[in-house]
């Protein structure tokens, strides 16, 4: 009983999660499959930075957003995955209790970043393709940061409002969160006082953040798919779909597992389907979308084959 004393209004100083699985075999077994992911993770999403870092063709405002979209990923990765795949090793995996709010913070707020700047790349293909010839002058560079930097400044604000929430609470009947990662829902179930003001805020911020950037994606794509259908050229809507086909994709999954986790009823213990679908857009979607961006784009596929060649001239010259 030795942790169960009071720090900063809590009753426990560490949590032990439940983790990915109960059966000891299963986690080793995952260890290896999760460490690659992270691992591909990395080298994606670095390479996506670096090609558009470093290729002149690539300098224009929807690879700047891919290339922020690539940062994120790392980042929101890089908060979770590497806990997780140290887990696996364990039998007993504890968070303390601060590690377990630093841990939520970013959780949350690069989630909540990433929503909005899913929203902020749909209104940048709806004025490339509803309003090219003003595409240049509405899509400045100082446009395009502001936009990123309103969604990472919503995505702070809204971790910030919901940490200061939930870490008020006592969590004196339990320190055991049934989950691999510390979350809201799971930490709300182990509270021992009322979390109904809890649960209604985190309801209306996880609502209002998806539906709104969601809301946003929608209408951009409802005027694109118009706009599209009114090019006479089977050929020009095949380009126009391309140039949005790769973000479609990536929003889809990635929305589709936030709803599914924050937007549906709970029960007290994190169920198999949750878990799943927080492993996938915490660890598989930031792999996945590099691949996606690179596979169905062919600029980014043009720039690799160059890249290539080009660092094969360097090692034949050394």
């Amino acid at each position: 009983m030795g942790m169960y004393h009071r720090i900063n209004d809590s009753t426990v100083t560490e949590f032990i999660l439940m983790g990915l699985s109960a059966r000891r075999d299963l986690q080793i077994g995952l260890f290896p499959i999760f460490l690659i992911i992270y691992l591909f993770t990395i080298l994606g999403n670095t390479g996506i930075i670096f090609l558009v870092c470093n290729n002149s063709r690539l300098r224009t405002p929807m690879y700047f957003f891919i290339c922020s979209l690539s940062f994120l990923d790392l980042c929101y990765s890089s908060d979770i995955t590497p806990k997780m795949i140290v887990d696996l090793l364990y039998e007993k995996k504890t968070i303390s209790y601060i590690g377990c709010a630093i841990q939520l913070f970013f959780f949350c707020a690069f989630g909540t970043t990433e929503c909005w700047l899913f929203a902020v790349m749909a209104y940048d293909r709806h004025v490339a393709i509803c309003n090219p010839l003003n595409y240049n002058i509405v899509m400045r560079s100082t446009t395009c940061i502001l936009l990123v930097y309103g969604a990472y400044t919503i995505g702070f604000v809204h971790a910030l409002i919901e940490i200061c929430f939930t870490f008020h609470l006592y969590f004196c009947a339990s320190n055991i969160v049934y989950h691999f990662v510390c979350d809201f829902p799971p930490l709300l179930s182990i509270s021992c006082t009322d979390t109904s003001i809890n649960e209604l805020i985190l309801y209306i911020f996880a609502s209002s953040v998806t539906m709104i950037s969601l809301f946003i994606i929608l209408m951009s794509y409802f005027a694109i798919f118009l706009a599209i259908l009114e090019i006479k050229h089977i050929k020009g809507r095949k380009k126009a779909f391309s140039t949005c086909s790769s973000h479609i994709i990536a929003a889809s999954v990635f929305y589709c597992t936030v709803l599914f986790v924050y937007l549906t009823p709970k029960s007290k213990a994190s169920g198999p389907s949750e878990v799943i679908a927080t492993v996938i857009y915490t660890a598989a979607i930031p792999m996945v979308n590099p691949i996606i961006y690179s596979f169905r784009n062919k600029d980014i596929k043009v720039s690799i084959k160059i890249t290539l060649q080009n660092s094969k001239v360097v090692f034949s010259n050394h």
